[in-house]
């Protein structure tokens, strides 16, 4: 096991990177949360126990920026998560850069582990089967085959430069800082503020994890995975997304009336998603902590609390 005593975390204004810094302070890490300059949502990055900001216009910039010796280098910016930018592939290419050069920031910082932020699009649709680390990948949009292309360079490039290699895919994670689009995130706003909440018919096979429970997971990928590691992070079990709705709902106001079936389904819809946690938990022991009766509690008090509810 991998010692981690200072680390580095890019996309720290993100709800995973975020809770990763928070999670990373709580455990009397030193922790440089590295967040592009001007960012707006750098407001979002918990200050507490010593982490310490850092501004960047190149993620090249790192090594002098942040200078001194860091065990752990966790990649999880990335440009272009959401809507069309997916398919902007100027963008998406430019995050495979990002990435190449994250792995040489760790490598000059003297970092000892590289874990890195892949994604579910990785894999597209493959059917009523749990992604695990040797599903096929078939990416149907810019954003997935950035990933994995980002997933397998940095891995060699690791591999040349002595640094221990994690790549994670993570499925869907919800909680505090969650993103506005999202369908979690939309619910709390809509039924908080008494607009209809519309919603497909909710069929699809869902696997939700808490952000607290990603974080964690990232961390005991650093001290425990194994080099050269594919990890799909999740809770490991799916419910129809008409449950996940329907406990949103309930912890609101169970009277509210739902447009479930409202909204047709997306173009290449996928119908099942579920991570096969048993390698990863193999590995590092890792096991979900958190239900998402809890934490969507958690994520209704934060949402109350930041929009003065």
């Amino acid at each position: 096991m991998t010692k981690i005593q200072k680390a580095i975390v890019t996309g720290a204004t993100g709800m995973i990177g975020a809770a990763l810094v928070r999670l990373l302070a709580e455990n009397e890490i030193k922790t440089v949360a590295a967040v592009h300059t001007g960012s707006r949502r750098k407001g979002n990055v918990p200050l507490l126990n010593g982490v310490q900001l850092a501004e960047y216009s190149d993620i090249s910039a790192l090594p002098e920026i942040c200078k001194g010796k860091y065990d752990a280098f966790f990649h999880l910016a990335w440009a272009g998560t959401f809507g069309a930018d997916r398919n902007d592939m100027y963008m998406q290419n430019d995050n495979i850069r990002s990435c190449i050069d994250a792995v040489y920031a760790a490598k000059a910082l003297g970092c000892s582990v590289f874990v890195g932020a892949g994604s579910q699009a990785e894999y597209g649709r493959v059917g009523n089967i749990k992604l695990s680390p040797e599903t096929p990948t078939n990416p149907e949009n810019g954003y997935g085959a950035a990933k994995l292309c980002a997933g397998h360079t940095s891995r060699i490039l690791c591999s040349q430069l002595g640094i221990r290699h994690i790549w994670t895919r993570i499925l869907s994670v919800y909680g505090e800082m969650d993103g506005e689009n999202t369908m979690i995130t939309s619910a709390i706003s809509n039924m908080l503020n008494g607009k209809q909440a519309d919603f497909t018919k909710g069929e699809q096979q869902w696997d939700y994890l808490y952000c607290g429970d990603a974080a964690r997971a990232l961390l005991l990928c650093a001290k425990s995975g194994r080099d050269g590691a594919v990890y799909p992070i999740g809770s490991g079990n799916a419910r129809p997304l008409r449950e996940y709705i329907e406990k949103i709902r309930d912890a609101i106001n169970p009277d509210i009336v739902l447009g479930i079936g409202n909204l047709p389904y997306a173009d290449k819809q996928v119908m099942y998603l579920c991570a096969d946690i048993s390698t990863l938990t193999a590995d590092t022991g890792f096991i979900p902590q958190v239900s998402f009766d809890e934490g969507i509690r958690r994520t209704i008090k934060w949402y109350k609390e930041k929009n003065g509810i």
